[in-house]
């Protein structure tokens, strides 16, 4: 019985082609508008995390200033000095302590020239920031202390300045710098903030400070964690030593600042989900709207099928079996708007991922959600139109021309 009355739904609706289609109109922008929303959010999250997690993992980010974007001191707070990263890394919690400092500089290989930044760091900074080597080497110890002239360069400047060809060995110019190429950095595309993480090049720091930036000044210090240390512990130790160092009296105010990625990326992700939600609603509204049209339909319908439901009550059909009816018809019609509009919205989440350059991440649970808010609304609106044809009186039904 059941099987019949839902094949007596298709038919109906089938009959009624154009009418069926824009009835479940609002229910395919809407399933549609949600599932590519979710989507896209989803993929937007992951996509934040891999990039906050390519900076490194289990770091602190310690600067001269109060916090604020980009690198650099801030309200005229004085720079760090090697000293400090020295003293840092002495510290039982911290593993390695990376001293930067980062000059914007043209590179130049033959008649090519590159606009690129140049950082000068030492071997630590690779693994504290998640770097890798696609080929060649880290820098020596020596090269290091003696402050030598050598350079690691990034994908971007690899493919800008040597094009398919190897840069190992070659010799690139910097200022007034000839700085052999002995490593390649494994690419790592764009972060989450937009900028090319592989547009860079490094250098030993004593290098940098001797030649480029004229001075002993640190910008940035990248502070490795110990496996068992957790960043609240790690971030006070650092404030004490940094406040010994720079002299910082009780009461006084840090003139430096520590970031902790994981709450970077905590929070982006919470704002990324919030919009996410926000927009979702909003898109859902669309849902209540092809809801509204489904009942409509159905209440047109049952003023059309009038005299078909007289007979049907006549002939001994019970007004159970006429609400059963009407009332899978108004979910069938979801389901079908709830199908078309989950593939709408999963092919849109995936253009969009494509062109956003973010992971194509579909939820299994949002889109079984989907089918079953559809069926429900479904239900919803169609309950009304069903209950009006059930309680039809069958000889007034019959009567009606």
């Amino acid at each position: 019985m059941f099987a019949e009355t839902v094949w007596l739904a298709f038919r109906t609706i089938l009959r009624n082609k154009l009418r069926s289609f824009l009835t479940v109109l609002g229910i395919v922008i809407g399933i549609a508008s949600v599932i590519a929303l979710v989507t896209i959010g989803q993929g937007s999250s992951r996509q934040v995390s891999a990039s906050v997690a390519s900076l490194g993992s289990n770091m602190l980010i310690v600067r001269p200033g109060k916090p604020g974007f980009g690198p650099g001191s801030r309200d005229g707070a004085a720079n760090f000095k090697l000293k400090d990263a020295e003293a840092l890394v002495e510290q039982p919690l911290i593993d390695t302590a990376s001293p930067s400092v980062t000059r914007g500089q043209t590179a130049v290989f033959g008649n090519i020239n590159s606009a690129t930044s140049v950082t000068g760091t030492d071997a630590a900074f690779l693994p504290v920031n998640g770097w890798q080597l696609a080929a060649g080497r880290a820098f020596l110890p020596s090269e290091e202390r003696a402050g030598t002239a050598a350079c690691i360069i990034g994908e971007t400047v690899r493919r800008e300045m040597f094009g398919d060809g190897s840069p190992l060995g070659e010799i690139i110019r910097i200022k007034q710098i000839s700085c052999p190429v002995i490593g390649l950095l494994k690419a790592k595309g764009a972060s989450s903030f937009g900028n090319d993480q592989d547009d860079l090049i490094l250098m030993p720091i004593k290098a940098v400070q001797r030649r480029i930036t004229g001075n002993t000044d640190v910008q940035t210090i990248f502070a490795g964690l110990t496996p068992n240390a957790t960043t609240a512990t790690a971030t006070a130790e650092i404030q004490d030593i940094l406040r010994e160092r720079r002299r910082i009296e009780r009461g006084e105010e840090d003139d430096f600042n520590i970031t902790d990625l994981r709450q970077i990326n905590s929070t982006l992700s919470g704002i990324n989900n919030v919009l996410t939600g926000l927009l979702s609603s909003i898109a859902g509204v669309s849902l209540l709207v092809g809801g509204i049209g489904i009942m409509n339909i159905m209440l047109v319908s049952v003023t059309e099928r009038t005299r078909e439901i007289g007979i049907r009550l006549a002939i001994g059909a019970t007004a159970a079996q006429v609400l059963a009816q009407f009332l899978i018809e108004a979910v069938v019609l979801s389901l079908i708007g709830g199908l078309i509009g989950v593939l709408l919205g999963l092919g849109l989440a995936a253009i969009a991922s494509s062109f956003m350059a973010i992971p194509f991440a579909p939820d299994p649970s949002v889109v079984a959600m989907a089918f079953v808010f559809s069926a429900i609304v479904g239900i919803v609106f169609g309950f009304f139109p069903a209950r009006k044809a059930a309680r039809l009186d069958p000889i007034e039904a019959l009567r009606y021309q």
